[in-house]
């Protein structure tokens, strides 16, 4: 089986993590796709709560289920009560999914900063990675560096972000184009980001 992580602080989801999950489970023919909730040590404080950014992921999954993708989402990262490293989280679902293959999915911001992470080298022999890469961007990390056919870089140029869609939602405007309905009706109902 073909798994595929993906991980953020999902706060909130938007229709950019969900079209980089369709396409990633059709490009590179997913099995099946663990969402998980990051609590990164690099960022600051996330503007929704970890149960609301959990309850918005579970609602992110449910939409790609209706289109029959196979998703989960995973809570280990906010279940462990302290900062998280992707190379923790990797083999932590190494650990329960030990006989599968395992692509990471991030981002190109994230991609350039892999020589900064904990452990990154031994990051390649635990999975595959897939960088969607945005056209604008500058050109990637020398190849190199890397070990042989251990990443895919995929053009996906979406201008959506989580920081967009909360703006959207303090200043009152209409963020329909921006969410998937489920998680648009989760925010209005739980009052999220009216004070960020």
């Amino acid at each position: 089986m073909h798994l595929a992580l993906y991980g953020g602080s999902f706060d909130p989801p938007h229709n950019g993590h969900l079209a980089l999950c369709l396409f990633a489970s059709e490009l590179l023919r997913v099995d099946r796709l663990i969402i998980s909730v990051s609590n990164n040590p690099f960022k600051g404080r996330y503007l929704a709560a970890d149960v609301h950014r959990k309850g918005m992921a579970q609602l992110l999954a449910g939409e790609l289920s209706r289109v029959g993708i196979s998703a989960e989402v995973s809570g280990w990262e906010l279940e462990k009560r302290q900062p998280s490293f992707t190379i923790d989280l990797i083999r932590y679902v190494r650990s329960v999914y030990p006989l599968d293959s395992l692509t990471l999915l991030i981002g190109e911001d994230s991609f350039r900063e892999i020589t900064s992470w904990k452990s990154w080298q031994t990051l390649f022999s635990l999975c595959r990675v897939a960088v969607f890469r945005r056209s604008s961007a500058q050109e990637p990390l020398p190849p190199e560096v890397f070990p042989p056919d251990s990443i895919r870089f995929i053009d996906f140029d979406c201008p959506i972000s989580s920081t967009i869609v909360r703006q959207a939602v303090v200043a009152g405007l209409p963020v329909a184009g921006l969410l998937p309905s489920s998680i648009r009706h989760y925010i209005a109902e739980h009052g999220l980001y009216r004070t960020a």
